[in-house]
This record gives C-alpha cells, structure tokens and sequence, in this order.
C-alpha cells in the first residue's frame, strides 16, 4: 500500500511544485522569493528543533538521521497560509495553499538513505502605485515561481551513539516577473518582461549524536553545514510599448527586442547546532541555532539601491511531551503534544530595515492505531518585516499537515 501511495504521490508533488502559487510577500521580489521550506510539520511544530535520532521520522535537515530509521518512511505534508499585509495607509489579506515536501527514507542496517522533493522558495507578489497625478507613472508589478530542490541522501550510523551522512541537492526553477508603467488617462504603457531560469548543485553534510546523562535522561546533538554553493541564472528580459484597457488586458504594440544574460547567485555556506535534552519517548527541550554570511543575492532584474542582503541567523526553542506512548487504554495519552518559539533574521535589508521574522508553533502528533504511522497537525503564527520606512508587516497564521507512514520493506520470507 505505501508504495502505491508513495508513486502517486511523486506524481502529485512534482506537477504541483511547478505549478503551485507558494506566497503572496511583497518580499519574495528580492533574491530567490521568499524561502518557505523549514523543516517537515514535526519539526516545524517545534520552531525547527529535531535533534532527536527518530526512528520513525524523517529529518530532512539532517542527513545523519537517515542512519537511525526503522521502517521504511514515507512523508508528505502541506501548509495553508493565511497573512494579513499591512502598511502605515492599507491593510490587504491573502490566502495560499502549498504542498511542503515530499521524502522517502530506506534502512539498511547502518546505513540509511533518503530522497525526495523539496519546494524551497517561492514568487507571489501584485504591487500596485497608482496617482492620478498626470505628471507621475503609474506602476504595477506581479511575479510567480520560485526554485525546487530533489535530493538524494546517505546516513551511517558509526556507533549506536553516533551517526553521520550528506546528501546532494540538485536546485531547479524558473522566476518570471512583469511590470507595467503608465500614465493616469493614457492606454499606452511600457511593460518589461524578466524570465530566469535557475540550476545548480549543492551539498549538505551533517553528524548527530547522543548520550545517556542519567538512568533516564538523554543529551542529544547535532550538526548540519551546507557548503558553499552557486546558483546559475539564465535571464531573459524583453522591453515592450502596449496597449491596456480598464481591465488591463495588454496588447503589444512595438517590441524593443530581448535581452539574455547569464549570472552566478553565491550562497555562503550555512551552519546549525541543535542541542537537546529529555527522556526517550516521553519528552525533550532543545535549541537551535543556524548562520549563513550572507542570506541571498540580487539578480539582475531585482537589483535596487535601496536594498541589501546581510547575514542571515536564527534562534529556535521547542520540544515535545507524550503522556504515554505505550497506552492501550487512552488514546489521547500517546498524542505528541509539540510547541516552540522561533526569531529570525532573514538577512533582507530594505530602506535601511532589517526584515526579521518571528513566531510561536505548536503542534500534535496523532498515531494511527495498529500501525507505526502518524497524522501530523502544526499551527504557526507570527509576523515578518515592519511598517517602518514605508515598508509591509506580515502577520500570518500557518496551519500544516504532514502524514507519515511506516512500512517494513525488504522483509526476508522464512517459507516459501
């Protein structure tokens, strides 16, 4: 049964990451849009904090963890986005809905290998500045897109405490922005056309280990470095004069031509400590701290004066508590319970303002009687950017589904 659910799936997602709307930030303009991938809905249930060597779940974070899986795991999860966009004059709302990932992880005795695919960052965005001066341009911009991560995965468990992996990450996708210049009374404009298309290749490492502190407690860490990695741009631009009506249907009137241009997007490498202590199975607190040098990097068609790209961090608390796992007689007492709190410093810099993002998760694990499976459920909200300096200030809330099922794979028949 899992693998046909695991086939159709695949199917689902890689039709759906091409085609989905991820966000609707004035922020995803900048760099590769905004970054939506934070983990599976466990982890994000916890503000990002999995430290734990879960036999049951996939850390897609970490490819150490693949060392320590049971059961052959299938996951998939999605997300519905509420967000309410507010400035110093306007408040606007949106809604979105997006599949997160999809990942399959295999044990092999020590070894464990996982692959998957991954919608990392997204373009959503329909600005609008409108006068009725006659003397000023009226402007409109909208882009969609957004770039895709298919990864492949070993873990190796050295000892019983400590494991190790990396996995290769092949990025793909395409970013297509429009905007539109006119002035109030006049049906022609200037429209100017940007498609990039994105590929690259990056590689992720990662170690994990633990150790019994007492007869019950466990201290739990791990490490995860992505190295330094280019992201090829392939730019297309094509300037055109059109023609619009009060619906702003656009019809070309004369074509300056295209433009093509190739650029290299530097990512420095990125660092995450987690750390955690609990006892297994019952509960656990942990942290996690991530650094980058620089978070992303202008493209030519997103270049502006009045922003800049600084260092990227992040600060996450969270954990988990289950009141029995092993209950037969109470259901609610083997629901994982999860929660955290999570700041980030995205990096983005915009009219001199640092666009920081901050939230509280919480989260339940529900298992599925008879089976190893679960149904996970996160809910997150908080808000992102400020309404200083002219700018928008996201307050969103963020309600997420992750299924998880187990199945045993390569299983040796003792008759035939």
């Amino acid at each position: 049964m899992i693998k046909k659910i695991i086939v159709s799936a695949c199917l689902l997602l890689s039709l759906v990451s091409f085609a989905q709307e991820g966000t609707a930030s004035p922020y995803s303009y900048y760099g590769i849009g905004d970054v939506r991938f934070k983990g599976t809905v466990e982890s994000r249930s916890m503000a990002g904090v999995a430290v734990e060597q879960d036999s049951v779940h996939i850390n897609l974070e970490n490819p150490a963890s693949f060392a320590h899986l049971k059961l052959t795991t299938f996951t998939i999860g999605g997300t519905l986005n509420t967000v309410k966009l507010k400035s110093d004059t306007k408040t606007e709302s949106a809604k979105r809905t997006t599949l997160d990932y999809l990942a399959v992880g295999l044990p092999l005795g020590k070894w464990g290998v996982g692959f998957g695919l991954i919608p990392y960052s997204s373009v959503g965005y329909k600005i609008e500045s409108i006068t009725e001066d006659v003397d000023l341009n009226n402007k409109r911009y909208s882009g969609s897109g957004g770039l895709n991560k298919a990864f492949l995965g070993v873990g190796y468990k050295i000892t019983p405490k400590f494991s190790v992996g990396a996995d290769v990450q092949y990025n793909f996708g395409k970013i297509e922005t429009n905007s539109l210049e006119f002035i109030t009374d006049v049906p022609v404009g200037t429209r100017e056309m940007n498609t990039s298309n994105l590929s690259g290749v990056n590689f992720n490492v990662g170690a994990m280990y633990q150790t019994n502190i007492s007869k019950k407690l466990t201290l739990y860490s791990g490490l995860n470095y992505t190295i330094e990695n280019t992201l090829k741009s392939e730019n297309t631009r094509n300037i055109s004069t059109v023609v619009y009506n009060s619906g702003f249907d656009l019809a070309v009137v004369d074509v300056l031509g295209e433009q093509t241009s190739t650029v290299d997007l530097l990512f420095p490498g990125k660092l995450s400590l987690s750390a955690g202590i609990g006892e297994s199975k019952k509960w656990l607190v942990g942290g996690k701290i991530s650094y980058q040098e620089t978070a992303a990097q202008a493209n030519t068609y997103n270049e502006a004066g009045n922003v800049g790209y600084g260092k990227y961090g992040s600060l996450s608390l969270g954990g988990y508590y289950i009141p029995n796992y092993n209950s037969f007689s109470s259901y609610t007492k083997r629901i994982v319970y999860r929660g955290g709190l999570r700041y980030e410093k995205t990096g983005l810099v915009v009219n001199s303002e640092s666009i920081n993002d901050m939230g509280l998760t919480l989260g339940l694990g529900l298992p599925i009687s008879g089976t190893f499976s679960n149904v996970n459920l996160g809910l997150e909200v908080g808000k992102r950017g400020t309404t200083n300096a002219g700018l928008v200030q996201e307050n969103y809330a963020k309600i997420s589904v992750g299924f998880s099922f187990n199945d045993k794979w390569f299983q040796q028949r003792k008759f035939e």
